[in-house]
C-alpha cells in the first residue's frame, strides 16, 4: 500500500495552531488558497517550499482583499521580507490577524500600521487624508477633508501634539469600533 503523504508534519500544524486562531482544517484550506494562487510555483507539500514567496500582486487579487480599500498596505504590512513577496507564514500570520477571532488589541497593532501610510509611527494629518480618499474615492470637498481630520484629531489626539500615537489610536477605537471594520476578512 503507498502512503499518502500530507501537506504538513504534525510538528508544522502544531506550531500553526499555537501562533494562530486556526483550526487544522483552516490552516490546510488556506495553503490550499495559497498554492491555488499559484500551483506551478507553490508545491503542494510544504515541505517543498519553505522558501517560497509569491508576489504580492498575485495576492491581491484575492476577492477578500481586493475588495477592501486598504489591501496593498495590508499586504505590505504582512510582508515580512519588504521586497514586494508573501511567504505562506506571512500569508497565514495575515489571515490569523484579520481574523473576527483576533483579539481586538492584537487586530489594533497592525491596524495602526496599516493606517500609518507615512510609516513614522504615528498617524497624522496627512495619514487620514489618505484613509479618507480610500474610504469615499476622492468624494469629499477640501474642506470637508479639513473638518474630518480635525475632528479626528480632536478626538484622539490625548496629548495635544498634531498626530495620533499608538495609545491615541488606541482610545479613538475603543470609542468608535466602527473604524476597525476595514479590518477584517472572512476565510
Amino acid at each position: 500500500m503507498g502512503s499518502k503523504q500530507s501537506i504538513f508534519t504534525e510538528e508544522q500544524l502544531d506550531e500553526y495552531q499555537d501562533c494562530t486562531v486556526f483550526t487544522r482544517k483552516e490552516i490546510l484550506r488556506l495553503y490550499h488558497r495559497y498554492h491555488s494562487l499559484a500551483p506551478e510555483i507553490v508545491p503542494c507539500h510544504f515541505n517543498d517550499c519553505a522558501d517560497i514567496k509569491l508576489p504580492l500582486e498575485l495576492i491581491s487579487e484575492m476577492p477578500e482583499l481586493k475588495e477592501n480599500p486598504f489591501h496593498q498596505k495590508v499586504l505590505q504590512v504582512f510582508s515580512e521580507d519588504k521586497q514586494n513577496k508573501m511567504s505562506f507564514n506571512d500569508f497565514l500570520n495575515m489571515f490569523s490577524i484579520l481574523s473576527d477571532l483576533t483579539p481586538q488589541h492584537l487586530k489594533a497593532h497592525y491596524a495602526f500600521k496599516v493606517y500609518d501610510f507615512n510609516s513614522d509611527n504615528f498617524i497624522c494629518q496627512s495619514d487620514v487624508e489618505v484613509m479618507l480618499a480610500k474610504l469615499t474615492g476622492d468624494e469629499l470637498s477640501d474642506e470637508e477633508v479639513q473638518l474630518v481630520c480635525n475632528k479626528v484629531m480632536e478626538e484622539g489626539d490625548l496629548d495635544g501634539d498634531g498626530k495620533l500615537s499608538f495609545t491615541d489610536f488606541e482610545y479613538m477605537i475603543t470609542r468608535a469600533p466602527d473604524f476597525m471594520s476595514t479590518f477584517h476578512i472572512r476565510i
